[in-house]
């Protein structure tokens, strides 16, 4: 796996946003890139077999990066603390990842997807798995930021990652991977940006709890905003990919969205139906954005040391 992290002692550089490989000519062009937005049953095999139809309608619709959601081979299972549902990791390599790479073998695809990874006894991840059109492994990203709220209860079942944050290199293009709760940080933008990526993706598992129906537009509105703005200020494109559909009592609302880096909104699909889109990706749209927006060449990394500080001052 060739990839650059950073914020975990992996070196790069923290003042650009250079590609992952030193002397690397990072890819260019138009790409075009799928998302599977899909609603998921207590039938882990009828979740699997729909993620392959995603893939393969994607493929038909001409793509040539395809995103899956979080954890899609399962119902989300955080959301109560039960010993019982560690049953449903598997290692990697392993019988999941090998079908995801023969997927993406057989259909020529660089492919991104979530599973819920058991590394060794009683140490689990929440895990993004990248894998090249020849269905090697290109990378491996543990979730860094891991929440801990009512029917999200990550914490008891996921250790939090010790990747740092990367860029993983292509053959189309070079991938930030980031999961669902990253969504919130700034920082995890920042630095997955400097480390060279130029599509940020963001597989996600996020929806509105039974008895908050007075919040959900303020909830939706928030992490949308939280998307745009990391494509805004980093100039990359922002891809998330939500589940849909009921699980208990949660709703999850779909939209998955692409933002490009002025923040346009380049494609969102519906808050409740399963669906897979494809869009074109123009990767000349980074640098065009960033000699208009520089905000990397702007930044004040000689004031920002309070940032290592928990709650500052």
């Amino acid at each position: 796996m060739n990839r650059k992290p950073v914020g975990q002692g992996g070196g790069g550089d923290a003042r650009s946003g250079e590609s992952a490989v030193p002397g690397r000519v990072a890819p260019a062009g138009v790409v075009k890139i799928g998302l599977v937005q899909s609603a998921c049953s207590d039938n882990r095999e009828h979740n699997i077999a729909q993620a392959l139809r995603g893939i393969a309608e994607a493929r038909r619709q001409g793509a040539e990066v395809v995103c899956l959601q979080e954890l899609f081979a399962g119902q989300y299972p955080c959301q109560a603390e039960e010993q019982a549902k560690f049953e449903e990791a598997e290692v990697v390599p392993g019988p999941l990842t090998a079908r995801m790479a023969a997927a993406a073998k057989e259909h020529g695809v660089v492919l991104v997807a979530s599973v819920f990874e058991r590394r060794s006894a009683g140490l689990f991840h929440n895990t993004s798995i990248v894998l090249e059109r020849d269905g090697s492994e290109a990378g491996r990203y543990r979730k860094m930021h891991i929440p801990d709220d009512p029917h999200y209860y990550e914490k008891f079942y996921f250790a939090p990652g010790d990747t740092g944050f990367m860029s993983v290199p292509t053959s189309k293009l070079d991938v930030g991977p980031l999961v669902c709760w990253d969504q919130w940080y700034p920082e995890a933008a920042r630095l997955t940006a400097m480390a060279g990526a130029q599509v940020i993706f963001y597989p996600t598992a996020i929806g509105w709890l039974a008895g908050e129906e007075d919040l959900q537009r303020a909830q939706y509105e928030s992490w949308d905003t939280m998307l745009r703005s990391h494509a805004i200020a980093n100039g990359v494109f922002v891809v998330a990919v939500n589940r849909c559909g009921s699980e208990g009592p949660l709703r999850f609302w779909g939209a998955s969205v692409v933002y490009a880096p002025s923040g346009e909104q380049i494609l969102k699909l519906g808050h409740d139906e399963p669906a897979t889109a494809v869009f074109e990706c123009d990767l000349s749209r980074l640098e065009w954005s960033r000699t208009r927006w520089p905000f990397f060449r702007d930044r004040r990394i000689d004031a920002y040391g309070d940032l290592l500080l928990r709650w500052g001052r």
